[in-house]
């Protein structure tokens, strides 16, 4: 919602990530900046989703100190490399140097300490979410510098069904996940999937994913109104 406090409250809750959505949420840099030092100083790992094909973003939230980023539709291995390049430091990509933020937020006070870790120590998740991502899963998971395939069930679903539905339950959208899973493990990189509930999130783990985000902060906090609002109704 693009609220550091909401975030850090979400993140003291237990939760091992919490991911600020750039993309389709209300952060901007200024929020972001103050988003990831809350979550961090809650004790969760920041990561952060970037709007489309915004390569800039990457190592500014990098920077920040976010431990994660998504990227949204990274169609190719081309879309794969740009989005390494952005996010990891040579040999792997051509991140530029300047972790300001980073650094002191990871306890990090040596710059080549910092340069030493960052490769491994930032994870990169390239969202599967259209029909031409799916014919070029393999290279995309092959793509040096890339850690994760992420899964966007509803732009898959979307995608698959002509945009004429958003069923992430089609026997079409549930033989892509498998696919995309199958591919992120073959290519020894973590699959992961957006799930909208803590029982979908379940069973996704089952099926042997590993990076699992749990619905939305605005979700938490209708539900959690909606059913106190009941109660003084009942």
């Amino acid at each position: 919602a693009g609220s550091p406090l909401v975030a850090e409250t979400v993140a003291r809750a237990g939760y091992e990530a919490a991911i600020l959505d750039s993309q389709h949420g209300l952060w901007d840099m200024a929020s972001l900046i103050a988003g990831i030092g809350a979550v961090h100083h809650a004790g969760s790992a920041p990561g952060v989703r970037v709007p489309l094909n915004d390569y800039a973003t990457v190592s500014r939230a990098l920077d920040c100190g976010a431990e994660a980023i998504i990227a949204p539709m990274i169609n190719t291995a081309g879309d794969a490399r740009a989005f390494a390049a952005a996010a990891k430091y040579p040999p792997l990509g051509e991140r530029s140097w300047g972790p300001l933020r980073a650094m002191p937020l990871q306890g990090r006070t040596v710059s080549t300490d910092y340069l030493r870790e960052a490769n491994d120590g930032t994870l990169t998740l390239a969202m599967i979410e259209t029909r031409t991502a799916l014919g070029n899963v393999d290279a995309i998971a092959a793509t040096p510098g890339i850690d994760a395939l992420f899964i966007g069930p509803y732009d898959l679903s979307t995608a698959l069904s002509g945009g004429t539905a958003q069923d992430i339950d089609a026997s079409e959208v549930d033989e892509a996940i498998d696919r995309i899973g199958d591919a992120a493990r073959k290519a020894g990189k973590i699959p992961g999937i957006y799930c909208r509930d803590a029982e979908r999130a379940l069973a996704m783990a089952k099926r042997g994913f590993r990076f699992l985000t749990v619905g939305s902060d605005l979700r938490l906090v209708r539900d959690g109104a909606a059913a106190q609002v009941k109660a003084l109704k009942a």
